[in-house]
């Protein structure tokens, strides 16, 4: 695949065969936007490679982490409940809030017009023929996610604060969203670290030999930046500790 001129001009910048810390990275991923970036506020993203094959259901990956520092940007949150389940939504502030006649809109016109969706549990018999909308996008509520509850004001909560979904793809791979480029440091380590933190919790009873076998770091428009691996779990398991 050829490149652009100012992916060419990021790859100058660092060395993509050497592994970095995650401080280090995200000090590369600095420079790269500043001097070779686009204009917009970059998204930086979080890839890990698992030593994990999804289609076998005892190595599947998947949960979700509220990052201490968001993710930069307002989240639009949609509820689908019933009867009193939604006055406690509505009140909780979720954007947009309703039962049956959203979800008959939503498998009619295909509405997509927000970041996460939660329902209650005694509506999901109905919110299941949403799965083909829903699903490919990372939209479909799920208990393990935290998505599908009766505790509505507590999931609304942590969705706007910035609660991220995370799912392993056919592949054995994760990505997610961990900040905005234009957050300091530190604050971007710390959503770094608790991302990677949440996804080693998830390990699953069938996965064998090493779990994560690679990270790396990069922007909406950049090359990725390989993470080394043995030396970002050690620090982690000196910040949890």
């Amino acid at each position: 695949m050829k490149r652009g001129k100012r992916y060419q001009k990021c790859l100058e910048l660092y060395d993509k065969n050497l592994l970095y810390s995650a401080e280090n990275a995200i000090q590369i991923l600095k420079k790269l936007h500043q001097e070779c970036g686009p204009k917009f506020d970059q998204t930086v993203e979080l890839a890990m490679k698992l030593g994990v094959d999804p289609k076998y259901a005892d190595q599947m990956v998947r949960g979700s982490v509220v990052l201490p520092n968001g993710l930069g940007r307002e989240l639009k949150v949609l509820v689908l409940a019933e009867g009193e389940y939604q006055k406690i939504a509505k009140e909780a502030g979720a954007d947009y809030v309703g039962g049956e006649d959203i979800i008959n809109k939503i498998a009619k016109e295909e509405w997509v017009d927000y970041d996460v969706v939660i329902a209650t549990p005694d509506i999901m018999p109905k919110v299941a023929k949403l799965g083909k909308i829903l699903g490919p996008k990372g939209l479909m509520p799920n208990p393990k996610t935290g998505t599908v509850t009766t505790n509505l004001k507590q999931a609304i909560e942590e969705a706007k604060k910035g609660r991220v979904e995370f799912r392993v793809d056919k592949t054995g791979n994760i990505h997610m969203p961990v900040g905005k480029i234009s957050f300091d440091e530190q604050k971007l380590l710390q959503n770094v670290y608790t991302a990677i933190d949440a996804v080693v919790k998830a390990k699953p009873s069938g996965a064998k030999g090493q779990y994560v076998r690679g990270i790396a770091l990069s922007l909406t428009m950049s090359p990725s930046v390989k993470v080394d691996v043995s030396s970002t779990l050690k620090k982690l398991q000196e910040l949890v500790a």
